[in-house]
């Protein structure tokens, strides 16, 4: 069996890899896209359930407000009924933004499966280059 050998030019070679890397490159930014669009999603969430517990704890200063309105005005029964329902909205709202944080701190926005991509095709390109 007779194998044939063949040459190719440094100039082909270079053209090649060029290539290459610019393949790898726009597969990574492809990656990092689809990455970021997930962890925005999360963060989405997170906020409007903020954004919820802020309307609420408002909602509640409101009713505390109503309550001391009620208070210094007749000092009778229906004020009673105000702090009521500012202290069910305060729990309420509270709620809402504790679990709007804890949402918050599960959204990473540096694409982790693209960083460790990257870094393998620069240790690929370091080998390829020696």
């Amino acid at each position: 069996m007779v194998f044939a050998v063949v040459e190719r030019t440094v100039a082909s070679l270079l053209k090649d890899i060029i290539g290459n890397v610019q393949q790898i490159i726009r597969a990574e930014v492809r990656l990092a896209k689809v990455e970021v669009a997930e962890e925005l999603g999360k963060a989405r969430r997170g906020v409007a359930l903020l954004a919820a517990g802020a309307l609420f704890g408002v909602m509640a200063l409101g009713f505390l407000l109503l309550g001391a309105v009620y208070l210094l005005a007749h000092v009778v029964q229906p004020w009673v009924a105000a702090m009521l329902v500012a202290l069910g909205a305060a729990v309420i709202g509270g709620a809402l933004l504790v679990v709007g944080a804890r949402q918050l701190k599960l959204v990473s926005l540096t694409p982790p499966r693209t960083v460790n991509s990257v870094q393998e095709n620069i240790q690929w390109a370091k080998a390829q280059a020696r």
